[in-house]
């Protein structure tokens, strides 16, 4: 009985080896793929290994011979079954269009051939059944994008910047409704790795059941929600404003030659969060035991961080893909100059989920969210420095400002007491001692443009547990403070602040709350020039690591180029800002200093990396919506224990494996960075 279970299992595996589909179509042509190559099966000296071996190129198909003629080769000593192929033949271009399958035989030279289609399925196999091959996908790609998005394209380059090379397409099965139907729903994706997680809310239903493809035809389009009837119908619709485009992020951007780059009118889901986010300055004071190094205060601003912004690397400065902006400015010349991709933007994959959990208790699930972000960057050379500057947008509704640090280290010669002033790098090359200081500023506008500070919590209570009274509990209470007053707002660079504190809207959230932004800053920032210095007010912003004030269109910027050249009698004095005057129901300004202390080490040799030289700050919503706004995204995953979560229509992170091997439509590698340099 074993043994004939075995035998069994053995025709059964024989069964499941597929024959190669010869095609004949009417139009079109092979599509160009990456061939995989199997490993070559050895023979094991009585040839019987043979039988099931994947045919030579040469044979191009096998089939599977005759249970009994196996069965007697493998265990009497029969002859060798005759190796024979399955082509199956698409009949376009005749007056009954149909799949016919043939056996054909004996391999290697074919000397017969019979119609089998009949004796294996009954009957004839109608040609809608064919599946759909790779020139047909691509017969509906360049219908898609020549005569289906033609008709609308307006909306198109304004809703999705279409070129043609933006987009993907993704296509579901079975085509139809009902037997006969060949209609496919087209859906449409950001064309970037991993696209299946990358909807844009458009899908397109095409009907391409004619043999003339003249003849194929749009039968419905659905758009974020909506169904229309053609394209035509959608650009209709868009271009009298009746249709709702979901942009979960919004703003404007721009590059100051002086401060670089800085943000404007920054909305999520339609609904302003922000007026302005800048950089201001960034500050470097520096030490040594030589004049040069000891008495320098590079006030990079003056220079010009948005002058020096520098032409970015594709794949290296940003990734591949990114789309590269070029930026221009006036600065000692009169004619501007162009720097040619000096400004990326990007959506990334952050490599870890925004939020997640999986459930063992009770009932059994997983839910997540890949935390992908939308990330505008500009890269900086100040002489030595390289900052690479950061607005990164989630899908929670936070923005995160960020800059890194590279570049050289700036050092002196090594002589007499320098170990006091740093380490040495070199043979004799002292790495100085420098404090880094970056200043933003944040105008936000939370639920309107009046808003006021608020400051929560927490301080540990004392307490007799109600249910025994003998014994004592420490809890955590919230604790709340409205902060009326600049001076309040003033937070000096060591001091204690508040770990909770945000803009407070007078509106409330569905759960009776103010609805707010939160200011959450990350820095590791070095000691503040003594104020008793006589160019400290030139850099009075970085006594403060967060101060909040009225805004005023006379205090537009916290800093002045020309403090540079006179610090002793700063042109804008930050301090001044600061007056005590009441903040509450106000149009309100934060001002934000991070920053880093830097030992230079012999790591930092040739360049200093940006490990661990990342500084800056969040903005979080904080009561502001009623619930995480996330929760709408497309690239959520959900699937409990009773579902395939293999199916794609499950599980899109299922489809991944499927395009692994698929890259975007790369553009060709260019950097512009050499040209029109002076040379000094």
């Amino acid at each position: 009985m074993h043994m004939k279970t075995l035998l069994i299992l053995l025709v059964l595996a024989l069964a499941t080896i597929f024959a190669l589909v010869c095609v004949l179509l009417t139009r079109g042509r092979a599509p160009s793929t990456c061939q995989y190559q199997p490993l070559e099966q050895e023979d094991t000296g009585d040839g019987q290994s043979l039988v099931f071996a994947d045919l030579t190129p040469e044979e191009m198909v096998q089939v599977v011979p005759a249970k009994a003629e196996v069965l007697r080769f493998l265990d009497g000593g029969g002859a060798r079954p005759p190796r024979e192929a399955l082509a199956v033949l698409y009949f376009g271009n005749q007056p009954d269009p149909n799949i016919t399958e043939y056996v054909v035989g004996p391999l290697p030279t074919p000397a017969y051939h019979r119609d089998v289609t009949v004796q294996k399925y009954r009957w004839k196999v109608p040609y809608h059944r064919r599946p759909m091959l790779g020139s047909e996908y691509e017969q509906v790609g360049a219908f898609l994008e020549k005569v289906a998005f033609a008709a609308a394209p307006t909306f198109l380059e304004e809703v999705f910047e279409y070129d043609s090379t933006n987009v993907a397409f993704q296509t579901t099965v079975p085509h139809g409704l009902r037997s006969g139907d060949r209609k496919s729903w087209f859906v449409v994706f950001q064309n970037v790795s991993g696209f299946f997680v990358h909807p844009v809310g458009l899908e397109v239903l095409v009907d391409h059941s004619s043999l003339d493809i003249s003849q194929w035809a749009v039968s419905r389009v659905f758009y974020n929600g909506q169904y229309y009837r053609d394209m035509v119908q959608l650009e209709s619709a868009y271009v009298q404003g009746r249709i709702s485009v979901q942009k979960a992020w919004s703003f404007a951007f721009g590059m100051s030659v002086n401060t670089g780059l800085r943000l404007f009118d920054v909305r999520h889901k339609g609904e302003r969060v922000a007026y302005e986010i800048s950089v201001q300055e960034a500050l470097s004071v520096y030490s040594s035991n030589c004049p040069g190094g000891m008495s320098t205060r590079y006030m990079d601003g003056s220079f010009g961080i948005g002058r020096y912004t520098s032409p970015l690397v594709r794949g290296v400065d940003c990734p591949y893909s990114a789309t590269y902006i070029d930026t221009h400015s006036l600065s000692e010349t009169l004619r501007p100059s162009k720097r040619k991709a000096s400004l990326c933007i990007f959506e990334q994959n952050l490599g870890s989920p925004l939020r997640r959990h999986y459930s063992n208790l009770q009932s059994f699930y997983y839910g997540g969210l890949v935390n992908s972000a939308l990330v505008i960057r500009s890269i900086a050379t100040v002489g030595n420095h390289d900052y690479v500057w950061d607005f990164i947008f989630y899908q929670n509704g936070a923005i995160e400002g960020k800059v890194q640090a590279t570049g050289y280290a700036s050092s002196s010669f090594l002589h007499g007491d320098g170990l006091r002033y740093g380490n040495r790098v070199w043979e004799h090359t002292l790495g100085t001692i420098r404090t880094h200081s970056i200043n933003y500023k944040v105008d936000l506008d939370v639920g309107g443009v009046k808003n006021s500070l608020v400051a929560h919590d927490m301080a540990f209570e004392m307490v007799r547990a109600p249910w025994s009274p003998e014994q004592q509990i420490e809890r955590p209470r919230l604790t709340k403070k409205v902060l009326d007053t600049e001076d309040q707002a003033a937070f000096r660079l060591q001091s204690k602040m508040p770990r909770y504190i945000y803009f407070a809207a007078n509106s409330k959230n569905k759960w009776g709350h103010q609805r707010g932004y939160r200011i959450q800053i990350t820095s590791f920032a070095g000691d503040h020039v003594p104020e008793a210095s006589s160019m400290e007010r030139a850099i009075s912003w970085a006594r403060y690591q967060l101060a909040v004030t009225r805004r005023k269109e006379e205090e537009p910027t916290s800093t002045s180029i020309y403090n540079q050249n006179d610090p002793w009698t700063p042109t804008v004095a930050f301090a001044d800002f600061i007056n005590n005057e009441t903040i509450t129901n106000e149009d309100l300004v934060a001002w934000i200093t991070t920053g880093f202390l830097h030992i230079p080490h012999s790591e930092d040799i040739p360049n200093t990396v940006t490990v661990g030289n990342s500084v800056g700050f969040l903005l979080r919503p904080y009561n502001y919506y009623d619930l995480d706004p996330s929760i709408y995204s497309h690239d959520g995953v959900f699937f409990t224990s009773e579902q395939d979560f293999t199916a794609c229509e499950i599980n899109p992170i299922a489809c991944l494996p499927k395009t692994a091997s698929c890259l975007p439509n790369f553009p060709p590698f260019t950097f512009d960075g050499f040209q029109n340099i002076s040379r000094l």
